[in-house]
């Protein structure tokens, strides 16, 4: 079983609280088979927020990518398409169960010092 940590931004972390969003979209995925995604809203709120099952993961061209997921991509084709701009594969994982946390938790909780670029994993 394998976690990682994302960082991604409030508005889009709403969406996924929300069940309005049930994909995150991200230019390369990890290595390993990813099984559960901790979700780091970033500034302003700087927290963990939920933990998040993964259903799967998705690759294709950001156009067949787009049509598969944009009933519940919880982002505009315009901010889909920008974020994709230049790349010939876009990938997403597939959200399943979530688990929102009572207490948001700090980075320093999971033994990080700063927000990832794109993901760390978590050693359980």
């Amino acid at each position: 079983m394998s976690t990682i940590l994302l960082s991604i931004k409030p508005e889009y972390v709403s969406r996924i609280l929300e069940g309005s969003k049930r994909f995150e979209f991200r230019r390369s995925v990890a290595k390993r088979k990813v099984d559960r995604i901790l979700i780091y809203s970033t500034a302003p709120v700087k927290k963990v927020v939920a933990l998040v099952e993964v259903t799967g993961v998705l690759q294709d061209s950001p156009r067949r990518l787009w049509q598969q997921t944009h009933a519940s991509a919880g982002i505009s084709r315009a901010k889909f398409m920008d974020y994709f701009a230049g790349r010939t594969v876009a990938y997403a994982y597939q959200l399943g169960t979530l688990r929102r946390f009572k207490e948001p938790r700090t980075l320093a909780e999971y033994g990080i010092v700063s927000a990832p670029q794109s993901f760390v994993y978590i050693e359980e």
